[in-house]
């Protein structure tokens, strides 16, 4: 159960990557393959399924295969648990993912200290939740000190550091992944 090997793929965000790897737009990607952009936006997002005639006109228009695009498809299910048990045992401090694939949320939890010294900034929202312990947090001049059961949100784009202040300290931290593009609403005129 929950295993990906079970689960049919989505092939949707293998072409989202490969077409902006290839700095293409929709529009350039449905004119190289004959299909209309609302259609390659559903294959991109999972809502149409590409026949196969459609994937191969994808691959094509995406200088790929669709064997490729397949290959690097995410699995299609809908509950995947990932184990504690699952992971080696690793000296402290540990990172481990809590979402497999490529999905449009990334959590990994941090246990133990962490390089206080290095700086993070992610394109994407990320929240982070102090599941034990106690950390130090700069983000934007100030600094933030979180305790257990506390959560800090960061908007896209800023620049944080943090570090543990007590031992056997676990951060869980969700962000919205690195391949989907967050953007901000646009102001109307």
């Amino acid at each position: 159960m929950g295993d990906h090997k079970e689960q049919s793929l989505r092939v949707g965000a293998a072409v989202r990557r490969r077409r902006r790897a290839l700095e293409l737009t929709l529009a350039a990607v449905a004119e190289r393959s004959g299909l209309s952009v609302p259609f390659l936006s559903q294959i991109e997002n999972d809502r149409a399924r590409p026949s196969r005639s459609s994937l191969e006109k994808v691959a094509d228009a995406l200088r790929t295969t669709a064997v490729e695009l397949l290959a690097a498809a995410d699995p299609a299910c809908s509950v995947d648990v990932v184990r504690a048990e699952d992971v080696e045992p690793l000296p402290r401090p540990r990172t481990r993912s809590l979402v497999r694939g490529h999905h449009q949320m990334h959590a990994s939890e941090f246990l133990g200290d962490h390089d206080a010294g290095r700086e993070f900034q992610y394109r994407n929202d990320q929240l982070m939740y102090v599941a034990d312990g106690a950390v130090e947090i700069e983000a934007e001049g100030r600094a933030y000190r979180l305790g257990r059961g506390d959560t800090l949100y960061l908007t896209g784009g800023v620049r944080h550091r943090w570090r543990a202040t007590e031992s056997d300290t676990r951060v869980i931290v969700v962000a919205v992944a690195e391949h989907i593009e967050a953007v901000r609403d646009r102001p109307r005129r």
